[in-house]
């Protein structure tokens, strides 16, 4: 499908509401930036007012008119109807809703604190839980809508170490699959998910971490715009689902989980070792997890990734 949006489309992309949750780093942020120049009003949530702040102002540089922005937490569900309640109030509907909210957490089941295995799956799934239930009777009562969860090739496959991880992106497709079939009485509303691999983003150098080593996004990594590009499009032009990138590296990946288990048991934690934990010695941390640190959060990570320009499109 072509990547250009036609005029008509244009048009009708600046007058839309869009809410993004998780707005102040990696592809939230990436994705703010994006719709800045192509969406009339945006509504920033974050968990940080000094990291919000500095998503507001790279959206105005970016070229947004309208940023609004709330710090709240959604794993809260009065949290999540107060940020629907007041973008409504403040802008008479929400178009488009992206929720990029996550924390991730390396370690074995064994090793990783219950309380932090909790808050890494609570992220993922109640936030969305709770930010869907909040604003689908709005898109139900505007009869329009796209709800765009950011899932992750963890919401298919299982890595050891990273069952924090895995559990919460398994958790939020159940949760945004089982939208997609309780919405299909609406047409005018479409719920998508995206899963992208390993991207560049600060979410490594912010993680919980108990396995001794500090880690790294496993080869190939992408930039983040990639993703921000495929959710853009996916508000013009709705899909059930997009990976990102696109060609047969995830769907390999997910084929020798569910068709080779004992193939793939065997494989997955050598290449662990190889690709994603690092020589570098790391004490045991929540990292962000519990309270955001928002000198650490930014769009890109501190590993290489192709230029936005020079990759290929992703197709929607």
């Amino acid at each position: 499908m072509h990547s250009l949006v036609n005029p008509k489309e244009a048009r009708a992309a600046t007058g839309r509401v869009v809410l993004i949750v998780g707005a102040t780093s990696g592809i939230g942020l990436a994705t703010a930036v994006a719709f800045a120049g192509r969406a009339g009003k945006l509504v920033l949530v974050s968990r940080s007012p000094e990291a919000l702040d500095a998503a507001e102002a790279a959206c105005r540089r970016a070229g947004a008119d309208t940023v609004d922005t709330l710090a709240e937490d959604v794993t809260d569900p009065v949290a999540a109807d107060r940020l629907v309640a007041r973008t409504v109030e403040r802008h008479g509907r929400i178009d488009v809703v992206v929720h990029t909210a996550a924390v991730m957490g390396y370690g074995s089941v064994e090793a990783m604190p219950a309380e932090v295995f909790t808050a890494v799956v609570d992220t993922a799934v109640h936030g969305t839980l709770h930010v869907a239930r909040a604003v689908l009777p709005v898109m139900r009562r505007q009869h329009a809508g796209t709800f765009i969860g950011v899932n992750s090739l963890l919401g298919s496959v299982t890595v050891p170490q990273m069952g924090a991880y895995a559990t919460s992106k398994w958790g939020q497709r159940a949760v945004l699959r089982t939208l997609q079939q309780e919405t299909r009485d609406e047409p005018g509303i479409s719920v998508c998910i995206v899963s992208p691999g390993s991207i560049n983003t600060p979410i490594y150098d912010q993680a919980a971490n108990y396995t001794g080593h500090a880690t790294r996004p496993p080869w190939p990594v992408l930039a983040p715009e990639r993703v921000a590009a495929a959710i853009t499009r996916l508000a013009d032009r709705p899909r059930r689902h997009v990976s990102v990138p696109i060609g047969p590296g995830n769907p390999l990946i997910i084929t020798g989980f569910r068709l080779l288990p004992r193939l793939y048991d065997r494989l997955v934690g050598p290449l662990l070792q190889l690709a994603v934990l690092t020589r570098e010695r790391l004490r045991p941390t929540p990292g962000t997890v519990h309270h955001p640190e928002p000198a650490r959060e930014r769009i890109h990570g501190r590993w290489p990734a192709p230029h936005p320009a020079e990759a290929p499109a992703v197709r929607s």
